[in-house]
């Protein structure tokens, strides 16, 4: 029996040893459409990314965290993170298309959405979709194709931001067609608290920077609520927080024209010189500088 810790990792930057597979990555955007090479990559492996397989023909056999499943067409196959895989075996036919997130990837954009989708069918990662439903998957599979082959079309991040909101929603409204009421709150307690805290989390509107703040809001105690989390989706209730946190600041400075002073007000720090501290910190440069090299149409 192979060890947990000795499970060789597979991130969403490994997607550069697929490049027959891959059709775009940014860093913490992956699309693909291929997974033999994934499949020739390692035997066993534990991804830290999340990952949504829509299957359009054929069949992919697989191990997911031990227990055997068979996609076949229309199946949608999702991938959280931290799931360990083994015994991949797409036949001749098997034909998919593949989005992946990365888990520093905004999470106030998928955690009302994809996630609730995840924790609707945390015991059985396939839905079998219809017809339609496959196909609208595929589309925003191929709208974002279009977009980032045809640049002077006004294809930048935003684009790409919206287009992955849109489809978390349509995803999210497919799978619970498939999930009934009574399978969607057969959970347990820790996910039951995990999933409270993702949704507090985007709906922070205070910005709070405080495991101590989320904890009191939930009624357990902030070490209790990290462990939760790092058993979740390994990582701690503090760097969720961080992602959630860092990632309104990134869209501030890159897409709105607010000052930094007043993005600075609007994200809850008491001062400039502490804000820039913190972008400093996170995003590896001030604010000002992180604006001038990141900001919309750069």
């Amino acid at each position: 029996m192979i060890k947990l810790n000795e499970i060789e990792e597979f991130s969403l930057s490994d997607v550069v040893k697929m490049p027959d597979s891959v059709k775009y990555f940014d860093g913490e955007i992956a699309f693909a459409d291929n997974v033999r090479s994934i499949a020739a990559l390692q035997v066993t492996f534990k991804v830290n990314f999340v990952a949504f397989v829509f299957c359009q023909s054929g069949t992919l056999q697989l191990k997911l965290n031990n227990v055997a499943y068979v996609v076949e067409a229309r199946d949608a196959l999702f991938v959280s993170v931290n799931s360990v895989l083994s015994d991949l075996k797409p036949d001749a036919d098997f034909m998919c298309k593949i989005i992946a997130l990365s888990t520093s990837f905004d999470i106030n954009i998928i955690n009302k959405t994809i996630f609730e989708g995840l924790m609707k069918i945390s015991g059985n990662p396939i839905v079998k979709f219809d017809d339609e439903e496959l196909e609208l998957m595929v589309k925003y599979y191929d709208l974002a194709m279009f977009k980032i082959e045809h640049p002077s079309i006004n294809y930048g991040r935003e684009t790409m931001l919206d287009l992955l909101r849109s489809f978390s929603l349509d995803l999210l409204s497919s799978i619970s067609r498939h999930v009934s009421d009574s399978e969607a709150t057969i959970l347990r307690q820790g996910d039951r608290l995990f999933r409270r805290f993702v949704l507090l989390l985007a709906a922070n509107e205070t910005n709070s920077r405080s495991v101590q703040h989320f904890a009191n809001l939930l009624c357990v105690s902030p070490k209790y609520l990290t462990s939760i989390c790092t058993q979740k989706c390994g990582q701690t209730a503090s760097e969720l927080i961080t992602a959630s946190i860092t990632g309104r600041i990134k869209q501030l400075l890159q897409y709105s024209d607010m000052s930094i002073k007043e993005i600075a007000t609007e994200m809850n720090f008491d001062n400039l010189s502490f804000f820039g501290k913190y972008v400093k910190k996170h995003l590896g440069d001030s604010p000002n500088n992180y604006r001038k090299k990141n900001s919309y149409g750069k």
